[in-house]
């Protein structure tokens, strides 16, 4: 049995990805601070170390307790306003987090990471569907931060044979009603979650943030993927790597589009509830599309995203009826 170390293991997606490997017969090693992690979303059998991935001594004490046989890691700060606002900080965590686990894992002779990266690296995107080899030029400090660590990792599979495989997520969404976990943020950012909040009855209304895009409905579209999808292309990233695979940067989308009305409309349908929508100003620097080409991860890693939007949906919206408070209730 392989021992995987999952980084920010108690958080949305890596809950997800503990509970999988987990399912998939996995010795799992979690470690996380907490800072954004919540313990309730782990399940089942991982063995658990809480710790900040950037203390050194701390890593260094969890590699020597178990044998790890590959990393994912998905320890990070992730709110892009925040980061705007506070760049010294998501440098510190991110990139300080990345380092501090590469050289753990090149001080044990660990040569296999999975990255939780994003498809904030690539800033405004220069054409739709967006694919790996486009500019990166990211709008933000979280972006940069991750693309940042794209580089080290380059750098650190030159250097010490590190392999890698960085997945740049586009809009993950769901949840995994199988094993009750869902998405709980705090404060929450993400559309999904904000919209099925106000079919609960926990907000007035959705703020739709411009209707005057050039889009077919005036509104924002974003590329959506199921949370089991994303965590399974982990899993097979991973494989790959395992089986020889060279290291590389993979976009981890559906392929299509979704406007803000569309994902409004899909959540009436699921939820049979109202859902209010009002207008307001644009939000600065919301690009009016984000589509991920996912060929190459079907082409290199074999994966295919099973799940479409009102399956995201649905699931989520089971998992907040009975978390109407996330994992608070």
């Amino acid at each position: 049995m392989k021992t995987i170390l999952v980084a920010g293991g108690a958080g949305y997606i890596g809950s997800h990805m503990v509970a999988l490997l987990i399912e998939k017969g996995y010795d799992v090693v979690v470690v996380d601070d907490l800072c954004t992690g919540l313990w309730p979303a782990l399940t089942g059998a991982a063995k658990v170390r809480g710790g900040d991935v950037k203390d050194r001594g701390f890593l260094d004490r969890v590699f020597s307790e178990f044998s790890i046989d590959g990393v994912i890691n998905f320890a990070a700060f992730s709110l892009v306003g925040e980061s705007v606002t506070a760049p010294l900080k998501y440098y510190d965590n991110n990139v300080g987090g990345a380092v501090s686990m590469l050289t753990a894992m090149k001080n044990h002779g660990v040569d296999k990471i999975v990255f939780s990266s994003t498809a904030a690296t690539y800033g405004e995107p220069e054409k739709q569907p967006i694919e790996e080899t486009d500019r990166t030029d990211p709008t933000n400090p979280y972006g940069a931060s991750k693309l940042a660590i794209e580089g080290l990792l380059k750098w650190s599979d030159a250097a010490y044979g590190i392999k890698y495989a960085a997945l740049r997520y586009f809009n993950a969404a769901g949840a995994n009603t199988d094993v009750d976990i869902g998405e709980d943020h705090s404060p929450e950012t993400h559309l999904i979650p904000i919209v099925l909040q106000c079919a609960l009855g926990k907000r007035d209304h959705v703020g739709i943030y411009g209707d005057d895009y050039p889009t077919a409905d005036g509104t924002c579209v974003r590329d959506y993927i199921h949370v089991r999808d994303l965590a399974n292309a982990h899993l097979l990233a991973l494989e790959y790597l395992d089986k020889g695979g060279q290291s590389g940067s993979f976009n981890l989308g559906s392929g299509d589009g979704f406007s803000v009305k569309e994902i409004i409309e899909t959540a009436r349908k699921v939820t049979g509830k109202a859902i209010p929508a009002v207008t307001e100003p644009r939000r600065a620097g919301d690009p009016s599309i984000l589509i991920a080409s996912n060929h190459k991860a079907g082409e290199v890693l074999g994966w295919k995203p099973e799940r479409g939007l009102e399956e995201i949906i649905t699931d989520a919206w089971n998992w907040h009826q009975g978390h109407p408070n996330g994992y608070g209730q």
